[in-house]
């Protein structure tokens, strides 16, 4: 994939279910198919109906915990008909990265779990438990067994010229019971202690996505995500499409303030959305519309009018909001009278700044409020 190509443009209209328009989905996990064990109500016969129209299920988790086999046999306990070739890891991107560097057999020292020591035996790399194997390299994933002993002994390779890759830097994991820490905070502790950076696999760098498009054999894929900062920043990183769910971590007011490289091709409240149409917004100077609503940015708020469905109503709002702040600073036109009174040029007026503009009233009044 170019790392060149630009992603379509946010809130773009298709006039085909998804579905038929991308030969292949490239779906996050966490928050979209699955809550820790129990899946997303109603996202597997999405998933179903979308495999019956033709499209490829494959499924990319930054979560490194597990080998794409028993993440497969997971998947397949809902109903899903899907193998290990269906799934593409962090662990797996990481392991790649370090094979194109190391030659067959190098010792890497792993922090993390199963996940990582399939990965990098799948790419004929030899994992240690230890930096007395003195490793060519460090790689650190997300596992619940992860403890100090692991994060000390991995600071003390890569002090000693080992090099740091980390599957991804996600501060936070959903869980059954709520958000938890994720692999970027115990990533970060490893920092606190060593000099360098990590080289990083997951989203939204773009070696997951790569490996996911080549591994799959994608020509049109579509990534399906909840998270912004990972999953639609992912897309926009390798130049693809997004659909953003609202069955995870982002919620509509994150949408509002995503700055440019998080904005999603399409929003959807499920994955209900594989199978239908995507609807555009007409745009007719300040004022943004969507299906039976209009919305537009006056006072540094949004005011808007009319009915319909909720997410097209949303579709209007993020519309306006991220026109109002993409908006060229302007520059305020003197009259004659003022410019005789003094040659100063005006100051240009800025846009609003993402998160100053009122949308609790707006997101209220289609339904989508907190």
């Amino acid at each position: 994939m170019s790392p060149h190509r630009e992603a379509p443009a946010p809130l773009s209209e298709c006039d085909e279910p998804l579905a038929s328009r991308y030969d292949v989905a490239l779906l996050d996990l966490d928050g979209v198919v699955y809550v820790g064990p129990d899946p997303v109500p109603d996202a597997p016969e999405h998933l179903r109906k979308a495999a019956k129209e033709g499209m490829r299920i494959g499924y990319i988790t930054n979560n490194a915990s597990r080998p794409a086999r028993i993440v497969a046999e997971h998947l397949a306990s809902f109903g899903l008909d899907v193998i290990a070739d269906d799934v593409v890891t962090s662990a797996q991107a990481a392991a790649k990265l370090i094979a194109s560097q190391y030659p067959k057999g190098s010792p890497v020292l792993v922090i993390g779990g199963e996940g990582l020591i399939s990965a990098l035996e799948e790419y004929e790399l030899t994992p240690v438990r230890s930096s007395d194997a003195h490793p060519v390299a460090v790689v650190q994933g997300f596992h619940p067994d992860v403890n100090w002993v692991m994060l000390a002994d991995g600071a003390h390779a890569i002090n000693e010229g080992a090099k740091w890759f980390a599957t991804n830097l996600d501060l936070t994991i959903p869980t059954a019971a709520g958000m938890a820490p994720g692999n970027g905070t115990l990533v970060a502790a490893v920092r606190a202690a060593v000099e360098v950076d990590p080289v990083v696999a997951g989203k939204p760098e773009p070696p997951l996505l790569e490996t996911s498009i080549e591994r799959l054999n994608a020509k049109k894929p579509l990534m399906i995500g909840d998270r912004l900062d990972s999953d639609i920043a992912g897309a926009h990183a390798v130049g693809i499409a997004s659909l953003w769910v609202a069955t995870g971590v982002h919620d509509a007011h994150d949408l509002a303030q995503a700055p440019k490289d998080q904005r999603p091709t399409y929003i959807a409240p499920d994955l209900a959305a594989l199978a239908q149409k995507q609807p555009g917004v007409t745009v007719d100077g300040s004022k943004h519309s969507c299906g039976g609503w209009t919305a537009e940015v006056v006072n540094n708020a949004v005011a808007v009018k009319g009915e319909g469905e909720p997410y097209d109503g949303l579709r209007a709002i993020l519309s306006a909001v991220w026109t109002a702040v993409d908006a060229p600073a302007k520059t305020a036109t003197k009259t004659a009278k003022s410019a005789t009174r003094s040659s100063r040029r005006p100051l240009p007026k800025p846009a609003p700044a993402l998160g100053t503009i009122a949308i609790n009233g707006a997101l209220h009044r289609v339904g989508l409020d907190k």
